[in-house]
C-alpha cells in the first residue's frame, strides 16, 4: 500500500491537481472538521463493500484519510481488494493535517 504525507497532499492541492480525497470517518467527526474538497464515505460502508458510489474512481488515484491513519489504511486495503488501481493512505490523518496548521472546514 502506498502512503502520502499531509505535506504532500497539501502540495498537490496547492498546485491545483485533481485530488480524490475520501474521508472514511463517521459523519459527526466529519462535521467537526474536515479537509476542504474531501468526500465523506465512512469505513463501515467500505468494509461491507457498499462502494457503488465510488465506482467512478476505480481507475483514478484515491487518497484515503481518517483521524490518525488507521481506518484509512484499512479502507485502502479493502478498495485494493475490490479492484481500485491506485489507493494511498494519508499518514496521520486529520490530526497530522491540523498539527501542521493546515486549514479545515466545518
Amino acid at each position: 500500500m502506498k502512503n502520502i504525507s499531509v505535506e504532500e497532499l497539501k502540495e498537490k492541492m496547492d498546485r491545483g491537481e485533481t485530488v480524490h480525497l475520501i474521508d472514511v470517518r463517521e459523519p459527526h467527526e466529519y462535521a467537526e472538521a474536515h479537509i476542504a474538497g474531501s468526500r465523506l464515505y465512512p469505513l463501515g460502508k467500505i468494509q461491507t463493500m457498499q462502494v457503488d458510489e465510488l465506482e467512478d474512481l476505480k481507475d483514478e488515484p484515491v487518497l484515503l484519510q481518517c483521524r490518525s491513519g488507521h481506518r484509512s489504511m484499512m479502507a485502502a486495503m479493502v478498495l485494493e481488494q475490490l479492484g481500485f488501481k491506485d489507493t494511498s493512505n494519508v499518514v496521520g490523518g486529520i490530526l497530522a493535517w491540523q498539527e501542521k496548521g493546515f486549514p479545515v472546514s466545518r
